[in-house]
């Protein structure tokens, strides 16, 4: 991948493994089947990989890949008992597996490229003959939270926003995958709601909505120039205090589309 933040990757392994099939992309759950063979792109620590893996039985099998070396490392332990699944240390670009994929899928990995276009023609090239193609992405640009957190927050994330931008990531890729995915010659396209909407009743709520301190918690953007350690350390203050003292929902709009070839 291209540019990205550079992640704390204690914490950012905690986020990944707390992750879940049916928490995080249930949308996909109709599509898969005994059998199936299937490749999961930027799998992380490889938690959906696994989940995946169970739902396509042992005449399945699961390959997730990830350009993350400590990622793949840690989900080699955890998942080391998931004996259909493989993981493997990965660009996307340079893989050239010897069999090709049934199901191909990738959940939040896509809106961190400056070439979505061309990953998708990279994973069309992976699919078996009539193989299916299902992509879960972000439209950052309308994340919500309710009540609005301190303004400090706000100006972080405007700043976040631009960051990406300037990287040539698309902030609202989840509204152009469709686009995309004919573009690159995919039929039988279909888009899913797959919106998250968390509420302070939520058992994960305070670990949900905290994503956007672990966030703050990269001083990649103030190395880069972006914005000031100050405002930096200062929107991470005031929004956990917000989070325990007046938060009350976040929303991260995602869509699901899939395609087949």
């Amino acid at each position: 991948m291209n540019k990205t933040i550079q992640r704390d990757h204690q914490t950012t392994n905690k986020i990944f493994d707390n992750r879940s099939l049916e928490k995080d992309y249930a949308t996909l759950i109709p599509v898969l089947k005994q059998g199936l063979r299937v490749l999961d792109i930027g799998c992380g620590t490889g938690a959906i990989s696994k989940d995946i893996a169970e739902r396509v039985g042992p005449e399945g099998f699961v390959i997730g890949i990830d350009n993350t070396e400590k990622f793949i490392v840690s989900g080699k332990e955890s998942y080391q008992t998931t004996l259909n699944l493989e993981l493997l240390h990965h660009d996307l670009f340079s893989y050239e597996p010897e069999e090709k994929f049934d199901l191909i899928v990738s959940a939040r990995t896509l809106q961190w490229l400056n070439n979505p276009k061309e990953a998708l023609q990279k994973l069309k090239s992976l699919l078996k003959p009539g193989g299916q193609l299902s992509v879960l992405d972000y439209n950052h640009e309308q994340l919500s939270w309710e009540p609005q957190p301190p303004e400090s927050m706000l100006a972080f994330y405007r700043t976040f926003l631009k960051w990406r931008a300037d990287a040539g990531m698309n902030n609202h890729i989840a509204e152009d995958l469709a686009g995309y995915f004919e573009e690159t010659g995919f039929q039988e396209i279909e888009v899913l709601n797959a919106e998250e909407v968390y509420r302070k009743q939520d058992d994960n709520f305070l670990q949900r909505i905290g994503i956007w301190s672990k966030v703050a918690g990269s001083t990649q953007m103030v190395e880069e120039g972006y914005l000031s350690d100050e405002l930096r350390l200062k929107a991470i203050e005031e929004y956990e205090q917000w989070i325990v003292a007046g938060a009350e929902q976040m929303t991260m709009k995602l869509k699901e589309v899939r395609g087949k070839i």
